[in-house]
């Protein structure tokens, strides 16, 4: 039950995508309550919000006003894995040479001080002390070698072990994906719009009105774009 994520693909007027997120990740707090925070993704702009503390601590109207786009993606933090600071808070945003990547992820990686040691031998530098950077590492390195982020997102699969449930967002993408096992938990629901929702947990879709479709299963990746799902 540690940790939560909340993501969408909203349809509607963009300047709601950050409350959408908000009220998504306020369900959730149960999962969470250390850190939090918001990536709302515009064309090629990420926007980011986060600190320690609640959700209702950490965001007021004014932030929430600012986190417009398209796309959004959230995260409440109980550390699991990285020591309990700011500069592990997510949503993590990478910017690399295919633009710009936001991830949350919820779970724990039994091969990540492996691939850590490995990146940081080729000369990479980690900024946090969480599995979810090494996460956005791999998929970032694949992206470069694949055609599209889910292919990328479906290469990083087979290299990262142990259990994740992850929302990314490339510029125009929303991607959801869980463990091969089905370890961490994650639901897809739709609000009348025609916005699509990603979440740990289904009282999430209902703090931001939408009706539940189904659980992820284990080992799918879901992509979410303006055609749809």
């Amino acid at each position: 039950e540690e940790c939560g994520v909340f993501g969408v693909y909203n349809k509607g007027d963009a300047a709601d995508t950050g409350k959408i997120v908000y009220y998504g990740l306020f369900a959730l707090q149960h999962r969470g309550q250390e850190s939090c925070g918001i990536a709302v993704t515009e064309d090629t702009t990420v926007k980011q919000y986060k600190d320690m503390g609640l959700v209702n601590e950490v965001f007021d109207d004014d932030i929430l006003d600012a986190l417009s786009g398209n796309l959004g993606i959230g995260h409440v933090r109980y550390s699991t894995c990285g020591s309990s600071i700011s500069a592990n808070a997510q949503p993590l945003v990478s910017r690399y040479a295919k633009g710009a990547l936001a991830i949350a992820h919820n779970g724990n990686l039994t091969n990540a001080t492996q691939l850590r040691d490995e990146f940081e031998h080729k000369g990479m530098i980690f900024q946090t002390t969480i599995d979810s950077e090494v996460i956005a590492y791999v998929i970032a390195q694949e992206r470069v070698k694949n055609p599209s982020v889910e292919e990328a997102v479906c290469k990083m699969m087979d290299i990262i072990e142990g259990s994740y449930s992850l929302v990314v967002t490339s510029p125009k993408k929303l991607i959801g994906c869980r463990d091969p096992h089905g370890f961490r938990p994650l639901v897809l629901g739709m609000i009348a719009d025609g916005s699509y929702v990603l979440a740990s947990e289904t009282c999430a879709l209902d703090g931001v009105g939408a009706e539940f479709i189904r659980d992820v299963e284990p080992g799918e990746i879901i992509v979410i774009d303006q055609d749809g799902l």
